[in-house]
C-alpha cells in the first residue's frame, strides 16, 4: 500500500475554494486552446505564423510527428487539470500524478521565468531574438511566441495553483513543520549518497552554463552568442542550484530554521526545470539536422545530458523523501 489513509478523510472544500478551483480549471484550459489550435492547423498543411523561408517546411513529415508530440503533451495539462479539481481525482494513485506534475512543472518552469527575462533583456537594449533564444533566421513569426508562451505561463500559473490545493488537502501532512522536526533519518543513507553525487555531477553543466552566461563563447554556436541566450544559461545555472540546495538540506536536514515547504519546493521545481527541460533539449541536439552546422556543438550535448542526469538523480531523492515520510506518517486503523 502506498498511499496514506489521511486523504480519504480530508474535509470537503469549502465553497470558495470549489470557485477558486474551478476558475483555475478554466483559465488553464482556455490557456491551452492557442497553442492546439495551431498545432491542429499546422498538422493539417495550414502556414499560419510560419513564414515562406521557414525551415520548418523543409522537413513536413518530421514537423507533423513534433506537432503531434506536442499536441499530445499539451493536452495532457487539460487532463491534469480534470484529475485535481474532479473528485474521482482523489483516487488517482501517488505516482501516478506527481510523475506527470514534476514533469510539466520542469517544462513550464524554463518558460515561465525564461520568456519574461528576455523581454526585459530586450526592453533594455538586448538582442531582438525569439523567445527560443536562437538567433538564426526566424521560423516562426514573432506574434506565434507571443502567443504561445502568454499561453504556457497562464497554464503553468493556473496548474501550479491546482496542484498547490490538490497536494495541500491530500498530502499536506508530509511537509508540516520546520527542517529540525525532521527524524535523523527521513532520508536513507544510499539516498543521501546520491544526493552527494547529484551535487557533484551538477557542477560541471553549472560550470559551463555560467561561463555562457558570463559571456563564454567556447562551444557555442554564432546563433547562440546574444544577451538573451545569456539570460537564459543564468535561469538555468539558478534552477541547478535550487535542485542541489533543496535537495542537500532534505537530506541532510541542514537550515534548520526552515520550513519543510522550502527545501522540498526548491528541489521539486529544480530538479523538474534540470532534467525536463534538460531532456527536451538534449533530444532535439540529438535530431538529425540536413546541414552539420545545425548541429548544437559536443559541448553543448554533453551539457544538456549532464543537466539531465543531475535532475533525475536529484528527483529520485525528493521521491525517495516523500515516500519515507508517507510510510512514517500513514494512519494506523
Amino acid at each position: 500500500m502506498t498511499q496514506t489513509l489521511a486523504s480519504a478523510s480530508a474535509p470537503a472544500p469549502g465553497r470558495r475554494t470549489v470557485r477558486t478551483r474551478r476558475l483555475l480549471r478554466a483559465t488553464a484550459v482556455a490557456a491551452c486552446l492557442p497553442y492546439l489550435g495551431l498545432k491542429v492547423a499546422w498538422i493539417a498543411g495550414s502556414h499560419v505564423g510560419i513564414p515562406d523561408d521557414s525551415v520548418l517546411l523543409e522537413h513536413r513529415v518530421a514537423m507533423a510527428v513534433g506537432n503531434g508530440v506536442t499536441l499530445l503533451l499539451d493536452s495532457c495539462v487539460i487532463v491534469l487539470t480534470l484529475v485535481l479539481t474532479r473528485p474521482w481525482g482523489l483516487r488517482v494513485p501517488a505516482w501516478a500524478l506527481a510523475f506527470p506534475v514534476w514533469v510539466a512543472t520542469g517544462l513550464l518552469a524554463p518558460i515561465m521565468a525564461g520568456f519574461p527575462l528576455q523581454l526585459l533583456t530586450r526592453a533594455f537594449g538586448g538582442d531582438d531574438v525569439s523567445a527560443s533564444g536562437a538567433g538564426r533566421e526566424p521560423f516562426l513569426d514573432s506574434w506565434v511566441f507571443t502567443v504561445v508562451y502568454t499561453g504556457f505561463i497562464l497554464q503553468g500559473l493556473a496548474l501550479g495553483a491546482l496542484f498547490v490545493l490538490y497536494a495541500r488537502g491530500r498530502w499536506g501532512h508530509l511537509w508540516r513543520g520546520r527542517v529540525r522536526d525532521l527524524p535523523v533519518r527521513s532520508v536513507g543513507a544510499p539516498y543521501r549518497a546520491l544526493a552527494v553525487v547529484g551535487a557533484v555531477l551538477a557542477s560541471f553543466p553549472a560550470a559551463v552554463r555560467l561561463y555562457w552566461a558570463c559571456g563564454g563563447t567556447t562551444g557555442l554556436e554564432d546563433g547562440e552568442r546574444t544577451a538573451g541566450f545569456r539570460v537564459l544559461e543564468a535561469m538555468h545555472v539558478a534552477f541547478l542550484a535550487a535542485a542541489v540546495a533543496g535537495t542537500l538540506l532534505l537530506a541532510f536536514r541542514g537550515a534548520r530554521s526552515l520550513r519543510v515547504t522550502v527545501p522540498l519546493g526548491s528541489a521539486w521545481v529544480g530538479s523538474g526545470a534540470a532534467g525536463c527541460w534538460g531532456g527536451w533539449v538534449l533530444l532535439a541536439a540529438l535530431l538529425p539536422a540536413d546541414d552539420s552546422a545545425e548541429r548544437p556543438t559536443t559541448l553543448m550535448t554533453f551539457t544538456y545530458a549532464g543537466q539531465m542526469t543531475v535532475g533525475l538523480l536529484l528527483a529520485s531523492v525528493g521521491a525517495h523523501f516523500l515516500a519515507r515520510r508517507s510510510a512514517t506518517s500513514r494512519v494506523r486503523p
